[in-house]
């Protein structure tokens, strides 16, 4: 009888030195990793592509364009890798130049101006052509021409109509009596020509954004409203607006950071002047970077990196304002 226990006792260790506990329930063999079926390698399949695109083209970029922020670059050290560590110094540069508030100015007013405008005449559009006249999915079509040309296009168009001396727009004024303006020359009226013609890129933008939205809306609501004796106004201040504020919410985010980023149609308009006229934050990167002989890659980071905080900013209302629209 005692010789079995013995046996027992040393078959299953007890916490004794020279022994090892096993917890009860357990049967002590080392657990075997579970493989991955199937369905979870075709998902890391299809995600591999995805992750490996937004890891080559956002967050490296990304990471390199901090690391140029924080270093005293130059072109040689640019190429061999031998610049600096200087802290925020950049930073310091850029806050403290004197085109750092024209810039922002300038950035806030563009965006800001462009913005209004695009989303107010997008909507009015967007309501408009809902009604579903005859030839009304013609001239939608034909106001989305716009948004389909190449931005370099309709930027030079822009540039040829607002010319000084031979633009289509001064020409009218002459023919109404009034005088000759320098839309693009003139401190005055430089920045106001680009707002327009953005402005005219980005409608088509909202106007399909927001149609869209306005065909999930149910016409049993409008319908229960026309009873109800609700007006044109009523109808889209008590039913439309409220309905559409998702959809709007998600257009006025895009179109900040789209906005924000604008290089192409002042460059080619204006090339941000006159001096300082119409110098946003990415015309001024861009001078700062490859506008001269001498070029200053650790500023010019400084000022992407603050569109960037720009943009997150805006991200982050959106967001905070989503979740308040949620739990209300």
């Amino acid at each position: 009888m005692s010789t079995d226990i013995l046996e027992r006792r040393e078959a299953v260790p007890d916490g004794r030195p020279g022994g090892t506990h096993v917890p009860p329930g357990t049967s002590g063999r080392p657990r075997r990793r579970r493989r991955p079926d199937a369905s979870q390698l075709t998902a890391w399949a299809f995600i591999a592509p995805v992750v490996t695109y937004l890891a080559v083209f956002y967050a490296y970029p990304l990471i390199r364009n901090v690391d140029l922020s924080v270093r005293d670059y130059t072109v040689r050290s640019f190429i061999d890798g031998t610049a600096p560590f200087i802290g925020l110094d950049n930073f310091t540069d850029v806050v403290t130049s004197p085109t750092f508030g024209p810039a922002l100015t300038n950035t806030l007013l563009f965006t800001g101006v462009s913005i209004a405008f695009q989303f107010s005449i997008g909507m009015a559009l967007a309501v408009f052509f809902f009604q579903r006249f005859p030839l009304s999915a013609t001239l939608r079509a034909l106001f989305l021409v716009p948004w389909l040309l190449p931005l370099i296009v309709s930027a030079s168009t822009w540039s040829w109509m607002l010319n000084s001396e031979s633009g289509v727009v001064n020409s009218v004024l002459e023919t109404l009596g009034g005088s000759q303006v320098n839309w693009l020359t003139s401190p005055r009226w430089a920045l106001t020509s680009v707002i327009v013609a953005n402005i005219w890129i980005g409608i088509p933008f909202n106007l399909v954004i927001l149609y869209s939205g306005l065909q999930n809306i149910s016409g049993d609501i409008y319908e229960a409203a026309s009873l109800d004796g609700a007006g044109a106004w009523q109808k889209f201040w008590r039913i439309t607006f409220p309905l559409l504020r998702p959809v709007s919410a998600i257009t006025i985010l895009l179109g900040l950071v789209y906005t924000l980023k604008v290089f192409d149609i002042i460059w080619i308009m204006t090339r941000g002047g006159p001096g300082d006229a119409s110098t946003t934050f990415a015309i001024w990167s861009y001078q700062l970077g490859f506008g001269s002989t001498l070029p200053d890659f650790g500023p010019a980071a400084a000022v992407g990196n603050l569109l960037i905080v720009m943009a997150l900013v805006c991200g982050f209302v959106y967001l905070r304002v989503q979740r308040k629209q949620n739990q209300s």
